[in-house]
């Protein structure tokens, strides 16, 4: 009876809404009359509603037009959030105030299911206790080496071949599956020590790695979706976020299973270089937490990566005077050896930066206040208040960046060393630019990352051009737990003359 009683509220209070909403754009056509007008009871939901499909733009334009870069989004009865692209408030809740502003048990429990009590879904002691691990793990040398070696075998026998043969034969491909897929094969090698042969010629299907793209954006849409009602019933998308999960959760088991077997038979188990054995080696034995810890670095090495070289090669195809500049320095650095090649590619790496500027493969975070509050620019921070702060926002603030914020200018991280005749790399803080989080939480794989980043660029771009298949479309920024390029990147590839 409760549930019959509950469900006639919510049509009833939906039929309202429905109302409003058609009487109010009667009223106007135009989105931008009511883009950040809220009313009583139902709050900013107009506006929501209507940017549902650009939410990003959206709140990059509440955020340009606040004085303190901060705006307050009233949900329907009275449920209130902040989202914030003011470094000064970014550093408070990153690193000065940084015991207060925690995932919280909301997020934790929407994003359970798939990524447990791994290292991104979980504060305190516990996170604290794998940041410690992880972060020793990932400054051991051999441990960059094996990266290093890793990212170049799948570079040179996988990659390059499947861009030639598209080359030669004419062919339309998606080149941000093609990205995910090489960043997908990385993460496996390096976290499990296992080829998942996800980029082959004939690209295969690849269960996991489809279930594990599933869980990704299912479990991102709970934030926004009656999902626990379904999740009950198992229906709908929760009953294909549990079989997805499932398959996800029992294949990264089996290896994780697999892995510690193989390290009893070892005899030098200091030779297992990848993170499993790493972890499994350090005595952290317990199958499900480090499961848990496996597929969240998955998530971080599969996802952002491939989302950031996507838009990097899309602007590279439409500002090919930039495109020249990397050329012409990957040319200058290829007598090198590798690892120098990579570090010393200045304007490419302001490049990546710039890219990252314009489209964070991670739009957005937010954290959870654990007691009141008041942020540096005023804004009053309730407990339990969720509190975003937005660096895809954040880089189209003028404040910021200066009157030419939209456009892709890698020199704004550059300066000129006349007596060298050389560019100096001019980085700018992390609370400015938290592309790659800031404080405790700073991203563990950040060097990483761009080390594999740089080296794909530098193997891509010396031997071809990376062409959309129709210039004419513009690509549409979409997010989940990180950043995608709705419907994919259809491109051509051309050699490159020499």
């Amino acid at each position: 009876m409760f549930i019959l009683i509950q469900l006639a509220l919510s049509i009833f209070l939906l039929s309202l809404i429905f109302f409003l909403f058609n009487f109010n754009s009667r009223k106007s056509t135009s989105t931008s009359t009511y883009l950040s007008k809220s009313y009583p009871l139902i709050g900013h939901y107009f506006a929501l509603k209507a940017n549902a499909n650009r939410k990003n733009d959206w709140i990059s334009e509440n955020i340009q037009n606040s004085p303190s870069a901060t705006f307050v989004v009233n949900r329907p009865f009275g449920v209130r959030s902040i989202i914030t692209g003011n470094p000064a408030n970014v550093q408070h809740m990153l690193k000065s105030h940084f015991h207060l502003y925690q995932k919280g048990n909301i997020s934790h429990t929407m994003l359970f299911d798939f990524l447990g009590d791994g290292i991104f879904n979980t504060d305190g002691a516990t996170w604290k206790f794998q940041r410690q691990v992880a972060s020793h793990e990932f400054n051991t040398k051999s441990l960059r080496k094996f990266v290093e070696t890793v990212v170049d075998t799948e570079l040179y026998d996988r990659l390059i071949p499947i861009l030639s043969s598209a080359a030669e034969n004419g062919t339309v491909l998606d080149f941000q599956d093609i990205l995910q897929r090489f960043a997908f094969d990385n993460i496996c090698k390096i976290s499990f020590g296992y080829d998942p042969a996800y980029l082959l010629p004939s690209l295969p299907r690849a269960n996991f790695a489809e279930a594990f793209e599933d869980s990704v954006r299912i479990s991102s849409q709970r934030f926004l979706t009656f999902w626990k009602i379904k999740r009950a019933f198992n229906i709908g998308s929760e009953r294909k976020l549990r079989q997805a999960v499932s398959q996800v959760r029992d294949f990264a088991l089996k290896l994780v299973k697999e892995k510690k077997e193989e390290l009893k038979k070892n005899s030098s188990p200091d030779q297992s270089v990848d993170l499993l054995s790493r972890f499994l080696s350090s005595g952290h034995s317990d199958e499900t937490f480090v499961t848990d810890i496996v597929i969240s670095f998955i998530l971080a090495g599969r996802d952002t990566t491939s989302a950031a070289l996507t838009w990097y090669f899309w602007l590279l195809s439409k500002n090919t005077n930039i495109e020249s500049k990397v050329v012409e320095e990957i040319n200058e650095k290829s007598e090198t050896p590798a690892f120098e090649e990579v570090k010393d590619m200045i304007y490419t790496h302001a490049s990546l930066c710039e890219s990252m500027r314009l489209y964070p493969p991670v739009p957005a975070d937010t954290k959870l206040a654990e007691s009141d509050d008041v942020l540096p620019d005023g804004t009053v921070v309730r407990r339990g208040t969720n509190v975003t702060y937005h660096p895809y926002a954040m880089g189209r603030l003028e404040k910021l960046w200066g009157e030419d914020w939209a456009d892709y200018k890698p020199e704004r991280w550059l300066e000129r060393d006349f007596a060298n005749e050389k560019w100096n790399f001019v980085g700018r803080d992390a609370y400015t630019y938290p592309v790659f989080q800031a404080g405790p939480r700073l991203c563990l794989g950040k060097d990483m990352a761009f080390l594999q980043m740089k080296r794909v660029v530098a193997g891509v771009l010396s031997r071809f051009k990376v062409v959309p298949a129709d210039p004419a479309v513009e690509p549409e920024y979409i997010s989940y737990l990180t950043a995608k390029m709705k419907g994919g990147f259809p491109v051509r590839i051309e050699k490159r003359s020499n």
